[in-house]
């Protein structure tokens, strides 16, 4: 006669290996953008066996409904009240390879997680601001829009240098403005931009937009560390005092955060100085929908060769480099290294005896 012990075995035995699969399983619970986890509530839903399908389920109390250590902690002490819900998880089909004709088409790769960074009790943990994530998201479409190239030409400044330390305080006393670089460089790229008119596009699906107008966008730093670029408005038609009260002025408001939504619109073409760091040179991101963008690098006092009608000779000359990133696409590189160019000759032909 047939004895319980059989199944009876079967059933312990089936209890060990569900024991066994629970002592060896860990829970791995990731952050992801819609929702974050510090460290903390990691360790604790981890210890409780907590899974991140049932950890996306507790209602967070804290900022941006975080799961805080009290919420997860008052999700535990119910939780055996509570009925446990069951997920199930739903098996990956692969798709078979398609063939056409008796040629074997290759299957689509697999789709690779993004790597999720380790986070220890003792790091620090910053949310991002709203316009830090504005830039974040910016820079990278334009990446992914843009084929971005660079033209690099190095262009002598003497002669701006030594005539800005002869006005600069005449015209502090006349105009109650700083007189900085930056207006005099603006003053050639708007130049360089009236005798290049396909730098000032802007390219719309299968189209190109030639502005009319040259509106010159200046990056400025904000005070919280991240970048603005307001807009000097037809630069073209100013003249080097206007310019400059145009550059101080929206450079003041910039870090003041002061500036209006119409300060930051219809720029056609963009200069950064990353000089101002200490950089020589840069590559700069393109502000879609623009094609252009011009960094000017610090000015250092270099050893260079001086021509003469006597001959060459080796002198102590002021010097820049120019970093020009323009879009591929529309723009190619003769077009791009003609416009830096034109540029580089607008300052080194700066009339020594210039008055404003």
């Amino acid at each position: 006669a047939p004895t319980s012990e059989a199944p009876t075995e079967a059933v312990a035995e089936v209890a060990q290996t569900v024991v066994a699969a629970k002592t060896t399983t860990t829970p791995v619970i990731h952050s992801n953008e819609e929702r974050f986890y510090s460290p903390l509530v990691k360790n604790i839903a981890k210890k409780e066996g907590i899974a991140q399908a049932e950890l996306d389920t507790i209602s967070g109390t804290g900022k941006e409904g975080r799961v805080t250590k009290n919420d997860i902690l008052a999700y535990i002490e119910t939780r055996g009240s509570q009925p446990v819900k069951e997920v199930v998880a739903t098996p990956e089909t692969k798709p078979e390879p398609i063939q056409s004709n008796g040629i074997e088409i290759p299957k689509p790769a697999p789709v690779v997680e993004k790597p999720v960074a380790v986070n220890s009790g003792e790091d620090e943990i910053i949310e991002m601001t709203r316009m830090g994530k504005l830039v974040a998201k910016h820079m990278v479409d334009s990446v992914q829009t843009s084929a971005h190239v660079q033209s690099f030409i190095e262009a002598d400044v003497t002669n701006i240098w030594n005539w800005r330390n002869k006005v600069k305080d005449d015209f502090k006393k006349r105009e109650g403005e700083n007189l900085t670089f930056t207006p005099i460089f603006m003053e050639a790229v708007a130049k360089a931009l009236r005798d290049y008119p396909m730098m000032n596009i802007s390219v719309q699906g299968d189209t190109i937009i030639k502005k009319k107008n040259i509106n010159l966008g200046m990056a400025a730093a904000l005070g919280d560390g991240n970048l603005i670029v307001p807009v000097i408005k037809n630069a073209d038609q100013l003249n080097l005092i206007g310019m400059t009260k145009q550059v101080n002025d929206l450079a003041n408001r910039a870090r003041l955060n002061q500036l209006k939504p119409d300060d930051i619109q219809g720029g056609t073409y963009t200069v950064t100085n990353v000089g101002t760091f200490g950089s020589i040179m840069g590559t700069p991101i393109i502000n879609q929908p623009q094609v252009g963008i011009l960094a000017l690098g610090a000015i250092r006092k270099v050893p260079a060769v001086i021509e003469t009608s006597e001959g060459d000779f080796i002198g102590i000359r002021y010097k820049m480099f120019m970093s020009h990133s323009y879009d591929h696409r529309v723009v190619n590189g003769a077009l791009g290294g003609q416009f830096v160019k034109a540029v580089k000759d607008y300052l080194e032909a700066w009339d020594n005896d210039r008055e404003i």
